[in-house]
């Protein structure tokens, strides 16, 4: 029901940004939206989330400053714009929902398929 997009090769440097979008008929009206990344040989860690509402947003520490999440109701989406790109966020990209921001990507009721970023010279 959901579906990250956007994934690219860009480098050092640059800015890509993430769609997290949902199947027709599948509102993110009421859902807090997380983005989580996985790297090869890595565990799948937290990016960022946002609250249902979008007043409230959430970031890994390590990201903070570069990353931004948004929400454009809209739409029924959720962006992740990632700023100033290094190799080591090199991984692919998932985006989940639930009712609450969590870090923890199994507990998330609705998750979706990754889009691959790769940052590279």
């Amino acid at each position: 029901q959901l579906q990250a997009s956007g994934g690219g090769l860009v480098q050092p440097g640059g800015s890509l940004r993430l769609t997290c979008a949902a199947a027709s008929g599948f509102t993110l009206d009421y859902l807090a939206i997380g983005w989580f990344r996985q790297a090869p040989g890595k565990e799948r860690e937290w990016v960022s989330c946002v609250s249902s509402n979008g007043g409230d947003t959430f970031y890994a520490d390590s990201l903070k400053g570069r990353f931004i999440i948004s929400r454009e109701a809209a739409k029924n989406t959720v962006y992740l714009q990632m700023n100033s790109l290094k190799i080591e966020d090199t991984a692919i990209y998932y985006c989940a929902a639930d009712n609450v921001c969590v870090s923890n990507w199994d507990i998330y009721r609705n998750r979706g398929q990754g889009t691959q970023v790769t940052v590279s010279s």
